[in-house]
C-alpha cells in the first residue's frame, strides 16, 4: 500500500493569512490545539507599531524576542475568531492535516496525507470552487516510510531559519557550490548579492548548521531500527 502526501497553498479570507499579505515579510505558523491556536511569529525586520498592534489583537503573547535573526513572538489565541476550519474539508476527503499551517505573503501553506490518490484530487476539486489554490507538490509514501513522513514534515527540517540564510543556501546550491568539483566559490556567489563576503558566509554557515541540526531528529528515526554499521565506526557513548 503507498500513501499521498500533498503541499498545497490557497487563499480565502482568513485573518492570518491577510496579516501575512500586508506585512509580506513575516511567516506565521499556526497550531491547532484542542481549543485554541498558538502562533509563532516571525520577521527579519523590527516590528513596526501597526504589526504590533494587529499581533495585540490576535490573543495572549505567550513570548516575544528581538535578537540578531529579527523579531520573533509566540502567541495564543481563541478558535471561535475563525471560520469554519479548511482542516474539516480535509477530514471530509479522507485526508490527514499535517500541522503547522504556515502563511505567508498572504497564502495558506498545507500539507496533508491521503490513503487514495483520487481523495487529493476530490479535496482540490472541492477547494478550487470556492478559493485560490496552487499544488505545490504530491509524492507517493511507500508503506515503510509512513512512519518517518508522519513524524517529519518538511518544513520541519528549516525550522529556525531565516530568509536570508534560505537564500544564501539557495544561491549556493544553484551555482553548484555543494558539486564535486565546486563550480564556484565564496568570493564569487558573495559578488553575486548586496553584501559582504564575511556576512554572506555568515548566512549560508549558519543555514547548513541549523539544516543539518534539525535533520538530525528525522536521521535518528530513520535508522533507529537498523543494527548496520557500514563505516564501521565507532558508536559515542550515551548519556546517562
Amino acid at each position: 500500500m503507498a500513501l499521498y502526501e500533498a503541499s498545497l497553498r490557497v487563499k480565502h479570507e482568513c485573518p492570518y493569512r491577510s496579516i501575512s499579505e500586508r506585512f509580506p515579510d513575516l511567516t506565521i505558523r499556526e497550531w491547532p490545539l484542542s481549543d485554541c491556536q498558538v502562533l509563532e511569529i516571525s520577521s527579519e525586520e523590527a516590528p513596526t507599531d501597526e504589526l504590533l498592534a494587529e499581533i495585540d489583537e490576535l490573543g495572549t503573547v505567550l513570548h516575544e524576542s528581538t535578537d540578531d535573526d529579527g523579531y520573533h513572538v509566540v502567541t495564543q489565541s481563541c478558535l471561535c475568531s475563525l471560520e469554519e476550519s479548511i482542516v474539516d474539508r480535509f477530514e471530509a476527503h479522507n485526508c490527514l492535516y499535517q500541522s503547522p499551517t504556515i502563511y505567508r505573503q498572504g497564502w495558506e501553506h498545507y500539507t496533508v496525507v491521503a490513503f487514495d490518490e483520487a481523495d487529493v484530487r476530490s479535496l482540490l476539486d472541492e477547494l478550487r470552487s470556492d478559493r485560490d489554490i496552487e499544488l505545490l507538490s504530491k509524492t507517493s509514501i511507500a508503506e515503510k516510510q509512513v512512519p518517518h513522513s508522519m513524524l517529519a514534515p518538511v518544513d520541519r527540517l528549516f525550522d529556525d531559519v531565516t530568509d536570508r540564510q534560505l537564500a544564501a543556501l539557495q544561491l549556493a546550491l544553484e551555482s553548484g557550490y555543494y558539486e564535486q568539483p565546486r563550480r564556484t566559490s565564496l568570493r564569487e556567489l558573495a559578488q553575486q548579492t548586496a553584501v559582504a563576503r564575511s556576512t554572506y558566509e555568515e548566512h549560508l554557515r549558519k543555514a547548513e548548521n541549523k539544516l543539518l541540526s534539525n535533520a538530525g531528529q528525522f536521521l535518528r528515526l530513520v535508522t533507529a531500527t537498523t543494527s548496520t554499521n557500514p563505516l564501521r565506526s565507532e558508536q559515542p557513548a550515551s548519556a546517562d
